[in-house]
């Protein structure tokens, strides 16, 4: 532990993360699909002369700018804030690898705040070619913040040849990173067309109602070839042993890909069938319905993408418990809390090291130990009554059984780490989980590190 364990009661870290992740996917994607609806629905009515649906334009930006600049750059935040507390070293990753990266995409993201703010307060103030093209400067700074960003997240499941080079543009340019562009570009593209059936349904004008969601439908029905040629394209550079290992040991990453494309096409068929061909019946509970669903595939679309990556946080590079993969041996050798920084002593985290960090490991009794453990390379996926709780999932186990369990447990479950310590922290961690359902043999029995370990 490199770093102190920030716990999360019940839910979880992870949990928290994948929260504000889904609703932050979930309007950021909105906030770029949504700027390229802007910009072209204002053209067309500055073409076509059309005052009632550049008045439209108008209120829709109204909505656009509250949801995607309040919510979608506070959510924003949190994502950093719960990151670096729940996965400080797979952060610190990504940071000191993608440094550049980062800043250009923040840059990118201060012209995209401004650009929506100038162009919200413009209305009326200026031409209208001149208002358009301010919101042409959003689409395009918004888009190129997502071509950015989206080669630091498709770097995490396939890191290619930088795993071998360290380059950055062997990081960047990965093989997913054209096919999760596409895939994204996509859903930015009907998203756009989901919130705006949402505020067009509510025109009291029905031809203008009518109009507004038929021609939003049609942003669905563009979105969908887009994102089956993508969808396929990225499953296609997808490690297949991320398949094999996920789908074939935790059969719900199955059923979560079914189900993204079960309510895909749930949302593009009945937009097609009620958006465009009958838009006058399109109300605004269906069109909240739609966003439900749209949410939903989100939901397990994300959570999808994140199972096929383990056990990894960085795909043959560091494991989702933080451990790197190159000192997987070491700590088999030496030990993983010989190697810690950071361990719980009474509940409190303090830092030991050298002889110190040796004559408290020495004090402890075994489950204090077997704890440490547990906070060092179980507790990012599990808790112990909660989300992922252990204690059920080793129930009816004796310390026996975890012990011959911790020694092969990457190879039982395929999307776990491989548990990393010497035979004694093995039997440590064994006798704490046992100790969950009142199966352990040893409580108080002190825990020995060889002088060598130091």
């Amino acid at each position: 532990m490199n770093y102190p364990f920030w716990e999360v009661p019940m839910i979880g870290g992870g949990l928290v993360i994948a929260i504000i992740s889904i609703l932050h996917v979930f309007v950021s994607h909105f906030a770029i699909g949504g700027g390229l609806f802007l910009a072209l629905t204002e053209r067309k009515a500055i073409l076509k002369n059309d005052v009632s649906l550049l008045e439209y334009v108008k209120n829709h930006s109204r909505f656009f700018l509250l949801l995607t600049v309040v919510f979608g750059a506070v959510s924003g935040v949190g994502i950093w804030f719960s990151i670096g507390l729940v996965h400080p070293a797979g952060t610190s990753a990504l940071i000191h690898n993608f440094v550049w990266g980062w800043a250009i995409e923040f840059t990118f993201f201060l012209v995209e705040i401004a650009a929506i703010l100038i162009y919200y307060g413009t209305w009326g103030r200026v031409n209208r070619l001149l208002h358009n093209k301010i919101g042409w400067i959003y689409f395009i700074s918004s888009y190129m913040s997502l071509v950015v960003i989206n080669g630091i997240l498709s770097f995490m499941l396939t890191p290619g040849r930088w795993l071998s080079t360290g380059n950055f543009w062997d990081a960047f340019f990965n093989p997913t990173y054209f096919p999760s562009l596409l895939i994204r570009t996509a859903v930015c593209i009907a998203l756009a067309g989901l919130y705006a059936q949402l505020t067009g349904c509510w025109q009291s004008d029905s031809r203008l109602k009518a109009k507004i969601v038929r021609y939003s439908s049609k942003w669905l029905m563009v979105a969908m070839p887009i994102l089956i040629i993508g969808g396929i394209w990225y499953n296609i550079q997808i490690p297949i042993l991320s398949w094999q290992i996920v789908t074939g040991g935790a059969p719900p990453v199955t059923i979560f890909a079914a189900l993204s494309i079960f309510f895909s096409i749930l949302i593009f068929s009945f937009s097609y069938w009620i958006g465009y061909r009958q838009p006058e019946t399109f109300t605004p509970a269906l069109a909240a319905l739609f966003l439900v669903l749209g949410l939903m595939v989100t939901a397990v679309t994300e959570w999808t993408r994140e199972a096929v990556r383990k056990p990894y946080i960085i795909y043959n590079y560091m494991y989702s418990n933080s451990v790197l993969v190159n000192e997987k041996e070491k700590f088999l050798e030496e030990g993983y809390l010989s190697h810690s920084k950071w361990e719980l002593v009474s509940g409190l985290e303090s830092r030991v090291s050298g002889h110190d960090k040796l004559e408290t490991l020495n004090s402890k009794p075994e489950t204090q130990v077997g704890r440490n453990l547990f906070i060092g390379q179980c507790a990012i996926c599990h808790t112990i009554d909660g989300y992922n709780g252990l204690r059920h999932l080793v129930r009816g186990w004796t310390e026996e059984d975890a012990y011959q369990i911790l020694g092969k447990l990457d190879r039982i479950k395929g999307f776990m780490p491989p548990f990393v310590g010497t035979d004694e922290e093995r039997r440590a961690l064994a006798g704490f989980l046992a100790d969950l359902n009142g199966r352990g043999g040893f409580q108080t029995r002190p825990y020995t590190i060889g002088d060598d370990h130091d």
